[in-house]
């Protein structure tokens, strides 16, 4: 109750209770401590409120928002756009603290594991910080450190979450659909993973193995001898941000070449491999001087399962193909909408959607737009929350970002049609599904003998 109390206080402050759709009895005493707490509120710009807010609730809950960005039908365009801009940046813990982790999980000096150990943090975010130090051997590495009791404040934020979404469901209309229990069950995974950095480790190592035949990018080394839960090692990685388009222009490095690079590399994690970076902020993605592009800080990754992989890619092609039909068919079949779904009125609204994109080549329209405004499409029809979609939906936005940054006329669109086609040939073909097919039979019976 005392931490349902914070939170309902630390709204107040900001004066959000009418801005959000809380639940009507959080409301009422939102706007009950909105009057009390009159004379110590918070004199942000009110864009900023909300963003201002979760970081007086602590980190939990910028990860949270972090969340609900990707979730515009439940806080509104506007708040969602606002969250969007939430960065994971916190100032850093003292260096007493970090050798104090350090020589406490090895159970030895930092000095006999490193030869070099920069005191000062290159980054510092709600989760961990980051240093830069040499092995013995002379490798650099990255050297990331779990803060210091961050595991208690998630351990207490994360049932707070569960009630307010149970409490959601008594007290909101209309609130079944968007499974809000399975979003903060999304959300607990991602940061059961975000606070373990043995997975986190295998995530890298995973996509690093994916990636071993691509030329165009690099996915550090992690160290597997210094590596546990609360410290991850990994390769050393220099790069420009990709964010930082005057600089990418100053070491001379082609920035089209480089916008369709990104785009290249997250079509093959999230449709070739069914993994993928979901977390491209500015401090996690890298030009190297040779123009490849370094991915670093795998705590946040998408998974998309074979049989959404391939009705999300299945959707793209028949929309490059204008067979609207299909695309409205695949939804259906997926089970996305109902069975009983009028399929020609359905088809209908996609060719609303496909044909400023296809028929036009308006290069203000783009693959993430498309995505936003199909799920919200969908939702007439009666589409429920698909909670293994957020993500690819998120990162499409983000990855569309970043080329449009560096290449303003760029358009993912045009950039997906040669590579989905090329997929489509080898995973949605006649030939493909039959051996897709025979393939799943022969499991089956193999289970069934063994």
């Amino acid at each position: 109750m005392l931490d349902l109390l914070r939170i309902i206080t630390i709204i107040s402050l900001y004066r959000l209770g009418t801005n959000i759709r809380l639940g009507k009895l959080v409301f009422f005493v939102a706007k009950i401590y909105e009057l009390i707490l009159i004379p110590f509120r918070r004199k942000k710009h009110s864009v900023n409120r909300l963003v201002n807010c979760l970081y007086d609730l602590g980190p939990i809950y910028v990860k949270f928002g972090q969340t609900l960005s990707t979730r515009p039908d439940i806080i509104g365009d506007e708040l969602a756009d606002s969250l969007r801009g939430l960065q994971d940046s916190l100032p850093p813990f003292d260096f007493s603290e970090v050798r104090r982790i350090i020589e406490t999980s090895f159970n030895t000096k930092l000095e006999e594991i490193f030869l070099e150990f920069d005191e000062v943090s290159i980054a510092a975010a709600s989760i961990s910080q980051v240093h830069k130090a040499i092995l013995h051997n002379g490798d650099k590495v990255a050297v990331k450190i779990l803060r210091p009791e961050v595991h208690t404040l998630y351990c207490r934020d994360i049932k707070l979450l569960y009630s307010l979404a149970k409490l959601s469901q008594y007290v909101m209309k209309d609130i079944s659909r968007l499974k809000l229990l399975e979003i903060v069950k999304s959300f607990e995974d991602t940061m059961y993973q975000e606070l373990d950095f043995m997975l986190e480790a295998a995530s890298a190592s995973e996509i690093r193995d994916n990636a071993k035949n691509d030329r165009n990018v690099i996915i550090p080394k992690v160290y597997w001898d210094f590596t546990s839960a609360d410290i991850l090692i990994t390769e050393w990685i220099d790069g420009i941000s990709i964010y930082d388009k005057r600089a990418l222009e100053g070491a001379g490095l082609d920035l089209i070449d480089i916008s369709s690079k990104i785009a290249l590399i997250f079509f093959n994690q999230a449709y070739r491999d069914g993994v993928f970076h979901a977390d491209l902020h500015p401090g996690n993605v890298m030009v190297c001087k040779d123009g490849r592009i370094g991915l670093v800080d795998f705590g946040i990754i998408g998974r998309l399962p074979e049989k959404d992989r391939l009705a999300v890619a299945e959707i793209l092609y028949a929309f490059i193909k204008r067979d609207y039909i299909r695309v409205a068919q695949i939804h259906i079949d997926a089970g996305y909408v109902p069975m009983d779904t009028d399929l020609g009125l359905f088809a209908q609204s996609c060719r609303a959607i496909g044909e400023p994109i296809v028929g036009m080549s308006a290069q203000d329209i783009s693959v993430g737009k498309l995505l936003t405004q199909l799920f919200k499409m969908t939702k007439t029809f009666g589409m429920e929350t698909q909670p293994q979609l957020l993500m690819i939906q998120k990162t499409t936005i983000v990855v569309e970002g970043i080329g449009r940054r560096l290449n303003s006329k760029m358009n993912l669109w045009k950039l997906a049609e040669p590579w989905i086609k090329k997929w489509a040939l080898k995973n949605i073909s006649p030939e493909a599904k039959i051996l897709r097919f025979v393939k799943k039979v022969i499991r089956e019976w193999v289970k069934q003998v063994g």
